[in-house]
């Protein structure tokens, strides 16, 4: 049985606990969340633990990043169920601070990340970017990690935060961890929570088309091509709303010409069931 996870819930208590690992010459690794934990966010603590000698696991849910009309209110909430399962992978220690301790009174800064945050989720849900490359930038000047460790399900966020700690000169080591999958290849997300019985059998099928498109571009399909098949699957599998079914540069989400691909890419996608938005993503080689 693993012991209760200490938790700290002030920046206070975190740098000290930081500062004497650092102490001891032990490398320290962050893997932030916003919580509702599932295997997706054990694989990236896991991870971590393979990187550093202690591992830090925040829990915030971050309301910058979330619109008006999204489900900030609704968005999954379970610490001690989530403490519990920090603890049985090897985490040292819980960051879950309150937002007023995250935004102090007449908090008036943003962190703007341009370029990589614009396309994608970037149109689709304008400001949201603006909130994830604010909180990130916070959490990793309070925790001071040697190394921090993100999901590459959310593949454009990943590259929004190499973009900001290479900007600005962040001494923390950025590492992506693999998408991980339910058995019929549904990325794992907490929101899937949400799905009804019926939309959970179409949401099984996002990850088969995208692959699907993903097959035909490495074949040396033209892209506007297979994007568009793609996007015809979606809706006859009865996705409901398509933000975007696009493949992307691999660096830095630029927008690729219509032909075959020329280099690395990603093939990215965001559509909705019912009030569930799903995203997923693969890599995507050039034809030999």
């Amino acid at each position: 049985m693993s012991l209760p996870l200490p938790a700290a819930r002030t920046v206070a208590d975190l740098r000290a606990a930081v500062r004497g690992w650092k102490a001891q010459g032990q490398r320290v690794a962050m893997v932030p969340t916003m919580g509702a934990l599932h295997e997706g966010h054990l694989s990236l603590v896991r991870l971590a633990r393979e990187k550093a000698d202690r591992v830090v696991a925040s829990i915030f849910v971050n309301p910058t990043q979330f619109a008006p009309h999204e489900d900030f209110d609704a968005y999954p909430r379970a610490e001690a169920r989530d403490a519990d399962l920090l603890a049985s992978v090897g985490c040292d220690l819980l960051y879950a601070p309150s937002v007023g301790e995250m935004y102090a009174k007449g908090f008036s800064t943003k962190v703007i990340v341009s370029g990589v945050s614009e396309p994608l989720d970037g149109a689709a849900r304008p400001d949201h970017f603006a909130g994830v490359a604010t909180v990130v930038t916070k959490l990793l000047t309070q925790c001071a990690p040697d190394i921090a460790v993100f999901g590459e399900k959310d593949y454009q966020q990943l590259q929004v935060i190499k973009r900001l700690v290479t900007d600005l000169d962040l001494p923390v080591e950025i590492i992506g961890g693999p998408t991980a999958r339910a058995e019929d290849g549904l990325a794992l997300s907490s929101r899937n929570a949400y799905l009804s019985e019926a939309e959970r059998v179409i949401a099984g099928k996002l990850n088969v088309i995208l692959a699907r498109a993903a097959q035909a571009m490495a074949a040396g399909e033209p892209v506007d091509a297979a994007e568009a098949r793609g996007l015809a699957a979606l809706k006859d599998a009865g996705f409901a709303k398509i933000d975007y079914l696009e493949a992307r540069g691999a660096a830095d989400l630029s927008r690729l010409g219509p032909g075959p691909l020329e280099g690395e890419a990603r093939i990215l996608v965001a559509a909705w069931l019912g009030k569930t938005r799903l995203i997923d993503n693969m890599r995507v080689l050039p034809p030999n």
